[in-house]
This record gives structure tokens, sequence and C-alpha cells, in this order.
């Protein structure tokens, strides 16, 4: 998939979940449409039926989803249909999500595009959900779904029920199909050693409507059912996580689990459906890692301690690099300058091209610092001879650590701001529209070019107070390593510095460029009481007006703006060759 395109998922849902046939039929029909990304097909016997998870531009997730519907439509008879999920027709349910580069607006769009072209197509009953819905009292799917497939005859009758899409006939091999736009919903299983009724009565008592409006459920944002998945021998509590921020996965299962406690049943981990956001999991690892006092860094680690503690390899292995949403589409991976051997990368910078340059470099030498920083805490932490700095180096090396990892896309991201400059200069000039168009497009691809290096600036002033402690309690045989670690922060902050200065000029925004000069204004207000306040939030007053008394750069600090940070760590340096 091309990262650079809009992202639209569409995660349709066909009432089929036992014929391998059928079910591969339509996955084909979809994977095969230009510009769509299958990339989950998850069917399931007990209910009958397989959701699909596919991504791509709106045009093509709209074209992939009535390709899969065309051919359903040939394979699929409702009449027949018997299964634990509710339905209503043979694609049941069929949503737009937004992922990247689109809006709510763009998948309200493929949700009616798709709705006329398959009423076109097949003739059928279509309702509009979510933020496509048209009536209040038919927003949500369980509200259209009401009565289900066998009283559709009777509900199509009915005003009130009337299609927004197609016939109000009755349509008996296809029933009718609820098609919107909605936010990214997690459907989420957890598997119970119990009945069906015992896993229905948890889900009662979690959901959001609860059993009734004077007895509402536990959770917000939370719709859940419970059934019996014979073909793994276990019943599920069912859950559709309509907003993840209000109400987390982890807490679902701990819920579920709670619950399961007080009937005496066992909770024997869990199942995610479809894809889920990084953010999710991460989420839940920051949760494990409190409640069990766990100190984990890396993030392949902390995905493999929610798998674990979820225990989503329970009925099938959870892979995250096909399971997490930005893994899958490639959004969190770095670019081609960062993923590039050291050799060739170095190589690239002496070539005889203008980019990459500079800017690239600094942030590739600034992200070696904060390595070679966080290197230090990990030569210090576990180790016995330092084992009363673990709870200190604990707090230490995760901070350093992050802004290793935020620094390194920007050795592409500055290059990639430098093209878009570049590219700019070469538009046509030879109308005033055209002209317009250009002088917007230089002035933009300016602002990325200053925001990058900005942004390395920003990043790196986060980790001064944490190399400050770690410089003063460090394994002392890294002593050499902090030091150049500094040196790199210190040279990548300098070049990023003068990689803005370079470009301000050139900008037409009178009060964005007040904002950046207030960089270079900042350091000859460092002694003074007058002007507490870090420009655009590089680092503390405090900080800066201790080093400025102490620091014999002071005077030069003030005379060339970029020394402040060469003044910070000329001192703490200093002081960890004194402590040691």
């Amino acid at each position: 998939m091309d990262l650079s395109e809009k992202v639209v998922e569409c995660v349709p849902n066909f009432s089929e979940g036992c014929d391998s046939t059928i079910i591969n039929s339509i996955a084909n029909a979809i994977s095969e449409t230009k510009g769509c990304v299958l990339v989950d097909v998850d069917a399931g016997s007990s209910t009958n039926r397989t959701v699909y998870t596919f991504f791509g531009t709106p045009e093509s997730v709209v074209e992939g989803a009535l390709n899969g519907a065309l051919k359903a439509s040939e394979l699929i008879d409702m009449k027949n249909h018997i299964g634990a999920h509710p339905r209503l027709g043979a694609l049941d349910v069929c949503p737009f999500i937004p992922i990247k580069g689109v809006t709510m607006d763009d998948c309200v769009k493929c949700a009616h595009q798709f709705s006329e072209r398959l009423v076109k197509e097949l003739n059928v009953p279509v309702y509009l959900y979510g933020h496509a819905a048209r009536e209040e009292y038919r927003n949500t799917v369980p509200q259209i779904r009401s009565g289900q497939y066998e009283k559709l005859p009777e509900k199509l009758k009915d005003e009130k029920w009337k299609p927004d899409y197609g016939p109000t006939m009755f349509v008996p091999y296809w029933g009718a199909s609820i098609v919107g736009a909605r936010d990214f919903l997690i459907a989420y299983n957890v598997n119970i050693m119990a009945t069906k009724e015992q896993a229905h009565r948890i889900a009662l008592n979690i959901r959001t409507t609860g059993r009734s409006p004077t007895q509402l459920g536990l959770l917000e944002k939370i719709q859940a059912v419970g059934w019996r998945e014979e073909k793994s021998n276990v019943s599920q509590i069912s859950v559709n996580v309509l907003d993840y921020n209000t109400t987390a996965v982890h807490i679902v299962f701990e819920t579920c689990v709670e619950e399961a406690k007080k009937l005496k049943l066992a909770i024997a981990g869990s199942q995610v459906v479809g894809l889920v956001p990084l953010k999710v999991m991460l989420d839940a690892a920051d949760y494990y890692m409190a409640k069990e006092d766990l100190f984990i860094v890396d993030e392949d680690q902390k995905l493999r301690l929610v798998i674990d503690r979820l225990g989503l390899n329970s009925l099938g292995q959870f892979n995250p690099q096909e399971k997490v949403i930005e893994y899958v589409i490639g959004s969190n991976k770095n670019g081609p300058l960062a993923s590039m051997p050291l050799c060739d990368f170095i190589h690239s910078l002496g070539s005889r091209t203008p980019s990459p340059g500079g800017g690239s470099g600094s942030a590739a030498v600034a992200a070696i610092g904060a390595a070679l920083s966080t290197m230090v805490g990990w030569m210090t932490f576990g180790k016995k001879k330092y084992e009363n700095l673990d709870s200190t180096m604990r707090k230490l090396i995760p901070p350093v650590y992050q802004v290793m990892v935020d620094l390194i896309p920007l050795v592409d991201a500055d290059t990639n701001a430098f093209n878009m400059y570049m590219d700019a200069l070469k538009l046509p000039k030879n109308t005033p529209e055209e002209k317009e168009r250009q002088s917007q497009a230089v002035q933009a691809g300016l602002t990325a070019s200053i925001n990058v290096p900005l942004k390395l600036i920003k990043t790196v002033s986060r980790v001064w107070q944490s190399l400050t402690e770690l410089a003063r309690c460090g394994n002392v045989q890294t002593k050499s390593d902090i030091q150049v670690g500094v040196r790199c922060l210190e040279t990548g902050v300098w070049g990023a510095y003068y990689n803005i200065l370079i470009n301000l000029p050139d900008i037409k925004d009178e009060t964005y460029k007040e904002q950046v000069r207030s960089l270079k204004t900042f350091s000859a207000s460092v002694g003074s009481d007058d002007n507490k306040t870090a420009a655009c939030g590089l680092r503390e007053y405090n900080y800066l007006k201790t080093i400025s008394r102490t620091s014999t750069f002071r005077a030069k600090a003030l005379r060339d703006p970029t020394l402040i940070f060469i003044n910070f760590f000329n001192v703490h340096v200093a002081r960890y060759d004194v402590i040691r």
C-alpha cells in the first residue's frame, strides 16, 4: 500500500462461516480489487459468520466491498442460514473507518456510494448506521438488527423501518444490509470455561445497556453477548469495544475475570477479531507494568507481555505484524534512510546530491547520542554493584530511550521536507493561479524544513534533566560513552538550529517567523529575571539560569545561542568527571 495515499479500513461481515469455498471466494473478490489490501479473514463456524478486514483508498474500498458483496450474492442464501451471531442479511454489516489522511465525512461518502451501487447491482434493502445514519432511533447496529432476518418481512412494511436505500420488499436470499461509517471498533472475545448462558450472564453484567434501562452494565461504550464456540470447546463473552479510549480492552478482560470469579468460573484467554491499534496494546502494557511493578522499555517486549496477560494466543497465534494496524499498513516503519545500513547512509550523505544533508545528519547524530545515553542506563541497571540504583534507573532509562526512538524518524523527515521544497520550486508559474499555487507550495516546503529541526530541538530538550541525573550516578565505566552521547546531542541541536536559520529569511508568515526567532533571542535573556519562559519549550528556565551562573562558557553562550546547549553539558560532564 502506498502510505502517501489516503487510507480507509472496511470490515464487512458476511453470513457464512462454515463453507471454506464461499469464504475464500469472497476473500479473493476483495483481494483482487485494485488498490485493496486484504489483511484478515476471521471465520467462525458457530456464529456462521466471517469478518473480512481490508484497507485502501476511499475509491478502492468501495469497489472492494462491492466485489465481495456481488460474489456473496452468488453463493449465500439466507433462507438456509443458522448461526449463533445475530444477523439481518448475507452482507450483514459493512462499516467504513477512517485510518489515515481521511475524515469521517469521507467515510460517510463511502457508505453512501457503496449503498447506491449495491442497490443498483442487486436491488436489496440497505440501512445506514453510525455517522451515516439519518435517524437517531436507528443509529446503531443492534437497533437496526432487532428482530433479525426472521422478522425482516414484517419490519419492511413499517414506515419507520423503510430502508435508506433500496426496495421495501423482502429479498429472501439476501435479507438486508447495514452500511455505515464509524470510529475504530475492536471486536474482542473473552474465552470462558462455562455454558453459553453463563457467558451471556457476564455479558449482560458488563455491557453498557446492561439488563434494562434501570439496571445498566459496568462498562461504558461496550456491547456484549454470550455464545458457545463449539469448535474450540469454550464459551465466549463477545464484546464490541466502541471507544477504546473510554473503556480499554484490558479493562474489559479484567472485568470479565472478576465477574467470572463471582460465579466460580475460569477465564481461558481472549481473542482479537480483526485488527487492533498499537495504542491499545501499549496502554495494556502500561497497565500490567504498573500493576505488577514491571520494568519494560522495548515495544516488542511490551507486546509480548500483553499477549501473555490477555491470553491472545489461546485460540490461535496473535502475530503483531498481522494483527496490529500500524504494523500492517507500515505506518510505524522507519523510512529508507533510517533503514539503510550505516555504510550506505554515510555514502548517501557524501554523494553529489543536496539531500540527504545536514538536517538528516543532525537527526542521526542526535539519535546516536540518545542511544549512547540509553546504553549508560542499561549498563548501570541490573548490576549487583549498582543495585541500589535500580529504582533510579527505572525512572531515567525510559525517557532517554523514548527520545532515541522519536529522533530516528526525523532522519527521513528532514530529507522529505527538503524534497518537498525542491519539488515546489519546479512547479509551473505561467499564470497568476499557477504562481499562487507555486508560492504556497514553496512556503509549505520551507515551513516543513523548519518544523523538522524544530521538532528535533524540542525532542532533545526532554532529555536534559534525565541525563543530568544519569551523569551523576551512572556506571563509572561508561563515562566516555555518556560524554560522547551528550556531544552528539549537542551537535544534533547545533545542526538543527542552523538549519532553521538558513530557511527562516524566506518565510513570509511574520507571526511564524517571530515564534521561531524567539529561539535566537532567548539565550540573551538567560540570566534575566524578566524572561523566564523557554522559547518553543526548549528547556526549563531554572536549569538554564543555574547553568548560566556556573558555566565558564556563559559569555560565549550569550553571543552564540547554540552554545546554551554546549553550556549545559560542559557543566554536567565536568561534574561527572569530578564525581568519579
